[in-house]
Parts: structure tokens; C-alpha cells; sequence
């Protein structure tokens, strides 16, 4: 008998999901995902190539205008986890160590003069904290990051999306285009889009070239069944069933669409001011730089086997050495050289949250490279996290087109068996809820795998407030 009435069949449809893939979410909610079967960490020389050099960044330069680059941007959450700590301060009334932090430090922040405005002769702590996260100021608690005012200039103060844009330029640009696409929330479309009509015309005078900004939404087709704690539907107050947003990995719908040659992915928060950008120039342009070396030895080999001159075992080799793939025969040796490629920096991991490269082994016996999240390791294999050495920053690079020119469809490299379960609250009801494969592990499964090791001040995220007077976000200019 269905768990659905007719109600929740009319809902499910206008929601844009099959009955089946509903059916199969509550299966996967009863049974759990089985657990990445990790051999070991990714390290310099088995998995991971030592830093480029400067040549590479020769080859992107030399080749750039024969390619369509676009610049992918994921920007859609908001900023309230990066006001948590202020957000406690006004609950509770107890003054914590980022909130006295910010305090001490207001003038440093870019936002301090558009805040100001809000703050009363003498204000106090709580006024301050209120005029910056809530309705009754700033309200930056409740925007997205890609509209908060990141960095201090002489001349102006740079929002997230401005520095995007600023860079973009300089690295993901072609023929004197730049092609960036951000993932936004359909509540904060309208706020990209003003901010956006100020700055495109003055960055393209600024910078000489031609902006052709795109963006898109989380496909609520993409979105996943919320239950409750004994893994029946969860419903509102109204009985009506929640949906929630799949998590990132959902933006391979997104990342699908884009007509380009080559993507480059970086999250929202992770820019820096123009003094400390050179070091992620030069090295965007290097992993770029490999990138296209690497594809063209897989269009040549690809090439020689259809004509019948290829060396299987150099083809063996390369795949092994450079594409993160321990293959055991040759049998199925083209569709191996037939997929999207990905090459990623990793940066020496520091302490930082999130994933991290590994060898990892599917049920065929095949090892590959993939980037891990904590949530996909058992027990038993903590130890093995425990010894990884990098860090994924979210720093990739992809080719998305076949040897005769074909997008790949990117869907279908996407592992369905990855993804984890956690438990949330919707007004204080617990809850459970499928994060479905990340956009940079479960969703990029099937892709051939390049990790490059690049250096951490290419990695400059602001996951907390006062991450922004850090060094990595304070310019010089």
C-alpha cells in the first residue's frame, strides 16, 4: 500500500520528481549508503603531482583563445553560519570571542562604512550586532555571501561577486571575454542582478574586456524527501511533504548546461584582493596549462586506438600515472580514455574541515582517485583519513568535451551509491535528511582525475566573519 495519497502525488509531480525516485529515496533513507572503501591517501607521486612550473601556465596562454572558458561559481548559500557566533550573542546576551573580535576590530571590515549609517551616536554591542545581521540594518545574516562586502580599496569596496569578476579576468578569460555563471538562490536573483548591472560596465572599462555573466538555479527537480526519525515522510504543519535541497553535488545539472570548452569551479568565498591574487593566477593558468596537455594525450591515444596503432601498455601507464585510475586489463581501456577530466589543486591540509584525496576501491577492484568527505568513511577506516595530507579547496578545473568535439553528457558519471543521511530539525521537529553525492566526489565519480599539488595562499575562504581581517583578505591598496 502507498505512503502517498493523491494529495501527495499531485505535490510530488508539481515538484518536478518521479513517484520511482521518491520510492527509491525512502529505500536509500531505510538503508543507509555503504560506506567509500578508501585504500589510502593521495600523496605526491602516487596520486598526487608535485607543484607545476611556470611552462604550463605557458602552454593555457598560448592555447585559451582556441577554447570556450567559463568561470562556475557556486554562490547560492546564505552567509548565517559565517555570522553564527553573532547570531548566539544576540540570543543569549553573552559575549563570545568573534563577536568581541568583530567589535574590537569594526573599522578593519569593508562593510564599516556602509554599516555606520545604521549605528546610533554610542551604540552598543547589541546595536552594532543588530544593525549588521539583521532586518534592522545591514542584514547580512540573511544575504548570500556573493553580496557582502569582502575587501577594503582605496577607491572602493569590493563585494564577493566583484572579486569574482576581477578575476575572472585575469585568469578565465578568452578572445577578451569573460564568461562567469553563478548557482544563486531564486530569494537573492534579483539582488545578483542589480548588483551586477553596476559593476559589469565598469569592470569591463576597468579591465578591457567583455563580461557575459549567466546564472541558474538549484533544479528542484534535483531536491530530496525529508523523513522523519523512523523513516517515514516528514510532513508540515499543513501535511504536506518537505522537500529539501539534494546539496551541492545537485549542481551537476547546472555545471551540465554550460556550453564550454573549459570550467573552472571556485566557491563564492574563496577570493583575495588584487595584491595577493597572483599566486592563484599563475597557478589556474597551470592546471589549465596540464589540463590541456593531458586532454590532447587522451584525443591522440583514443585516436591510435581506433586506427589500430596504439601501445596498450604505454595507454596503461598513462592512465595509472596520470588520469588516477589502477586498471587491472585492457579491455575496456577506451571508455576509460572517453570521459570528462578534472584536474584539482590540493593544498597541504592545515586543519581545515571538508574533503580530501584518496585512493579509493569500487567493487570491481578498480582503484581511483576521488576527493572524500569525512561523512563517507566507516569507523574502522578513520585512521586512514586521519593520514591524508591534502586538502580539496574546491580549486578544479574541467574539460568537458570528447575527442571529436561532443559535450559530454555529465550526468552519467555521476556514482548514484554515494551520498550520506543526517539529522536536522524543521521548527524544532527532528528530522532526516539525503545529501546526495557532492558536486567534487559522488557527482565527479566517473571522471578521469588529475590532483596537483598548488600552495595554500591560493586559498582564501571566509567561512567565519572575522575570517575577512584575516591576512589572506586584507589588501594592501
Amino acid at each position: 500500500m502507498s505512503v502517498f495519497s493523491q494529495k501527495d502525488i499531485e505535490q510530488i509531480k508539481n515538484h518536478g520528481v518521479s513517484i520511482d525516485a521518491i520510492n527509491q529515496q525512502l529505500n536509500d533513507f531505510q538503508t543507509g549508503f555503504a560506506f567509500a572503501d578508501i585504500v589510502s591517501p593521495a600523496t605526491i607521486g602516487d596520486g598526487i603531482q608535485e607543484m607545476l612550473t611556470p611552462d604550463f601556465a605557458d602552454i593555457f596562454n598560448e592555447n585559451k583563445n582556441n577554447y570556450k572558458i567559463v568561470k562556475f561559481v557556486p554562490a547560492s548559500g546564505a552567509a548565517t553560519r559565517m555570522f553564527k557566533d553573532l547570531f548566539e550573542f544576540l540570543s543569549s546576551g553573552t559575549m563570545n570571542k568573534t563577536t568581541q573580535n568583530v567589535l574590537d576590530n569594526l573599522t578593519e571590515f569593508a562593510f564599516y562604512s556602509d554599516l555606520k549609517q545604521y549605528l546610533p551616536e554610542n551604540a552598543t554591542p547589541k546595536q552594532i550586532i543588530e544593525a549588521l545581521i539583521t532586518n534592522q540594518g545591514l542584514n547580512y545574516g540573511a544575504l548570500p555571501k556573493g553580496l557582502l562586502k569582502f575587501h577594503k580599496y582605496n577607491d572602493e569596496n569590493r563585494t564577493a561577486i566583484a572579486e569574482h569578476l576581477a578575476e575572472g579576468s585575469q585568469y578565465a578569460s578568452a578572445n577578451n571575454n569573460v564568461n562567469i555563471h553563478f548557482t544563486v538562490s531564486p530569494e537573492h536573483i534579483s539582488g545578483f542582478k542589480d548588483l551586477l548591472t553596476t559593476l559589469v560596465p565598469k569592470y569591463e572599462a576597468q579591465f578591457g574586456q567583455k563580461y557575459n555573466i549567466s546564472m541558474s538555479t538549484q533544479k528542484s527537480e534535483t531536491d530530496t524527501i525529508a523523513v522523519n526519525l523512523d523513516n517515514t515522510p516528514f510532513r508540515n504543519e499543513d501535511g504536506s511533504l518537505l522537500f529539501r535541497p539534494a546539496g551541492h553535488g545537485a549542481l551537476i545539472e547546472n555545471l551540465n548546461e554550460i556550453d564550454a570548452d573549459i570550467i573552472f569551479i571556485k566557491n563564492i568565498d574563496n577570493v583575495c584582493p588584487d595584491s595577493l591574487r597572483a599566486d592563484t593566477i599563475l597557478h589556474k593558468q597551470m592546471l589549465a596549462g596540464l589540463g590541456i596537455k593531458i586532454q590532447q594525450k587522451i584525443f591522440d591515444y583514443i585516436n591510435a586506438l581506433d586506427s589500430g596503432a596504439a601501445n596498450l601498455d604505454t595507454i596503461k601507464e598513462f592512465i595509472a600515472k596520470k588520469l588516477g585510475i589502477k586498471i587491472s586489463d585492457a579491455s575496456n581501456i577506451r571508455n576509460v580514455l572517453n570521459r570528462p577530466l578534472r584536474v584539482c589543486g590540493m593544498i597541504k591540509n592545515t586543519g581545515e574541515p571538508g574533503g580530501g584525496p584518496f585512493w579509493v576501491q569500487s567493487s570491481d577492484g578498480v582503484q581511483t582517485l576521488q576527493i572524500i568527505e569525512p561523512g563517507q568513511v566507516a569507523p574502522e577506516n578513520a585512521h586512514i583519513l586521519k593520514n591524508g595530507e591534502y586538502f580539496n579547496p574546491v580549486d578544479l578545473i574541467c574539460f568537458v568535451r570528447d575527442y571529436q568535439g561532443n559535450k559530454f553528457n555529465l550526468t552519467e558519471y555521476i556514482d548514484p551509491k554515494t551520498g550520506f543521511i543526517s539529522e536536522k530539525s524543521k521548527n524544532g521537529r527532528p528530522l532526516r535528511a539525503m545529501e546526495r553525492p557532492g558536486l567534487w566526489n559522488g557527482a565527479m565519480a566517473k571522471w578521469n582525475t588529475v590532483f596537483v599539488e598548488v600552495p595554500l595562499s591560493t586559498f582564501t575562504p571566509a567561512k567565519v566573519v572575522t575570517d575577512l581581517i584575516n591576512d589572506g583578505h586584507k589588501s594592501n591598496k
